[in-house]
């Protein structure tokens, strides 16, 4: 049998640690953001986004067990308005936010419908554009340009604006820091508030190498990823870490308080002056 020389075998191990740490590089090679908190805490929350927020029956589900495990009357409403593939570009923000529409009535105990307090339905609206768009050379001006129109209908609505940034592909981690980047510069351009879920992910990946965040198609996220990108947008909305929460959407209790530590630390040092 023919053995791989070693020198081969070095370079290869070279380039697999490379790609290991380079997203621990990209947790401070960005832009700054602005903005730091959100304010008062959400009580309703508006997710529009694609499949990577719809992925294990929906990350906004398993946000709200998170909030709810906070402790007694710790509750928050939410609903999750997604498009597979889509780009926030496909979203009409305007129509999503009319006042008596979207979120009119939820369902709550026994699957009975409870009409909700009529006008605004909606304090926060967290967007996420497609998985390349805002680093793609075709679409990166439309990321921009859409991400100003939709947080100008979140304002003029009352409802603050948050982004969602998005993670790396599982094979191409120099998208972390691109993605950061761009996400970065919208929410400075546009005052609002962004969940780094991307850094977060980065940053498991290099706790422990072998964690699996992904699906076999190395987009979207496996329960493991939906649960920390849920414990960032806890960490990041509530600015509380979620280290020690109960909710652990079935993950083994050492690889939950290793996602809730890892979205705690990228959030504090994200945010960090």
């Amino acid at each position: 049998m023919m053995r791989t020389p070693l020198i081969v075998r070095c370079a290869t191990a070279a380039v697999f640690m490379m790609a290991l740490f380079a997203p621990q590089q990209a947790l401070h090679a960005q832009t700054k953001p602005k903005r730091s908190d959100l304010g008062q805490a959400p009580e309703s929350v508006l997710w529009v986004g694609n499949s990577f927020f719809y992925y294990n029956n929906s990350m906004h589900n398993h946000f709200g067990r998170l909030v709810s495990s906070a402790g007694p009357g710790s509750r928050v409403r939410s609903t999750s308005v997604t498009v597979s593939g889509s780009g926030i570009d496909w979203h009409d923000m305007d129509s999503l936010l009319r006042p008596d529409g979207l979120g009119r009535y939820s369902f709550v105990g026994e699957n009975e419908i409870r009409f909700n307090k009529p006008g605004r339905q909606y304090d926060t609206a967290i967007m996420m554009d497609c998985s390349q768009c805002p680093v793609h050379p075709q679409l990166q001006a439309v990321f921009h340009d859409t991400a100003r129109k939709h947080a100008q209908s979140m304002v003029r609505a009352g409802v603050r604006p948050v982004l969602f940034m998005s993670w790396a592909y599982k094979d191409k981690p120099e998208m972390t820091a691109r993605l950061a980047e761009q996400y970065t510069v919208a929410g400075n351009a546009n005052d609002a508030l962004v969940i780094p879920a991307g850094l977060a992910f980065a940053k498991a990946i290099v706790k422990r190498a072998d964690i699996e965040l992904y699906e076999a198609d190395k987009r979207h996220p496996s329960l493991a990823g939906t649960y920390l990108a849920a414990c960032t947008v806890y960490a990041t909305l509530y600015r509380k870490s979620p280290v020690g929460l109960a909710y652990t959407a079935g993950l083994s209790p050492e690889l939950a308080t290793l996602l809730q530590t890892a979205a705690w630390e990228s959030v504090k040092e994200y945010f960090r002056p």
